[in-house]
């Protein structure tokens, strides 16, 4: 039996004696540390995704969060995506110009990212997975051959030709190009987590449509085959036409929605708040070859749009104008 004298109690064997006080502290202590340990069990679980990339359902940040910050100036650059990436009639009539490039091209005129971004020898830092034609759907093997290069920065500009099919009813729906654009998110972020994304907003084409319209030899040009849904019979006014034109607008809208939210599960992942949406690119911005693709000069906007994200210090929000119809 214990022996108790007043504040202090004796144990016999043990080798030495605990003070009542002593003792309240250091349960406190045990319950300290097991709340601790709960707590950063907790963060290890929800915050492991932190450095890979995607955010738990729903979107939300893990709080506080583990997350590195925005490079804003990455020494290297890949580039996915379509025609437009791969510098198409920017050059010449239907063909690339990867020259002129706005990710990584390296006509001085053009002033493209990497040049912007890089300072050592840009040409050997930057690569260019483009390819003129692609859809969503191809872009996950592109982001593999990307990551590949073990590139800081992959620039994204794809979902164009998705929209721009022979047919409206041909056009590929929102939740495939959806799914397309999440896998090739997750290819990249599974084999690069560190690598950082900038998604460039697809282009107003009812907007490029209206500027060319009116042009013979572009009318020309569209008749062989390009962006049938909204290009066809530019001249035509008839309900039907209208209504044709505005679904592939609508589309567009809703494609750009899509790369906007799945690019926020993402920790790397920066959109560019709907800036080559809303531009109004000149007539000297587009090529005089088909009056669609841009020209060198609409090459070095988007270069120059894409350096203003990326070098921001923060990420730009969509506009709340953004779904609103072009003139």
């Amino acid at each position: 039996m214990p022996e108790n004298h007043g504040s202090t109690v004796t144990v016999p064997g043990a080798a030495g004696r605990i003070t009542r006080r002593g003792r309240g502290v250091a349960v406190i202590v045990v319950a300290l540390l097991l709340i601790g340990g709960l707590a950063l069990a907790a963060l290890w679980s929800s915050g492991s995704g932190g450095f890979t990339g995607e955010r738990p359902p729903g979107g939300a940040r893990p709080s506080p969060s583990p997350t590195p910050p925005w490079d804003r100036h990455p020494d290297s650059v890949a580039a996915v995506g379509d025609s437009i990436t791969q510098g198409f009639d920017a050059c010449s009539l239907l063909a690339d110009c990867t020259r002129a490039s706005w990710v990584t091209g390296t006509d001085p005129g053009v002033r493209s990212l990497a040049s912007r971004l890089i300072d050592d020898a840009p040409s050997r830092h930057s690569w260019n997975f483009a390819v003129s034609g692609s859809v969503m759907a191809d872009l996950p093997a592109q982001m593999e051959r990307a990551a590949r290069k073990r590139p800081e920065l992959v620039t994204v500009l794809a979902g164009a030709n998705d929209a721009c099919r022979p047919t409206v009813e041909q056009m590929t729906p929102v939740s495939e190009l959806r799914a397309d654009f999440r896998s090739a998110l997750r290819t990249l972020h599974t084999a690069r987590p560190k690598t950082q994304v900038y998604v460039a907003s697809l282009p107003d084409l009812k907007r490029l449509w209206s500027q060319g319209r009116s042009d013979p030899w572009g009318a020309r040009v569209w008749g062989l085959g390009i962006c049938q849904s909204m290009l066809r019979d530019p001249q035509s006014t008839t309900p039907a036409a209208r209504e044709r034109r505005q679904q592939v607008h609508e589309r567009v809208i809703a494609y750009n929605s899509a790369l906007e939210q799945e690019c926020a599960r993402f920790l790397r992942c920066r959109y560019d708040g709907g800036a080559v949406f809303r531009y109004r690119f000149t007539k000297k911005e587009v090529s005089r070859w088909d009056w669609f693709h841009p020209s060198k000069a609409g090459q070095r906007k988007l270069a120059e749009l894409a350096y203003r994200g990326i070098t921001a210090r923060q990420p730009a929000s969509a506009s709340r104008d953004f779904g609103q119809p072009s003139p």
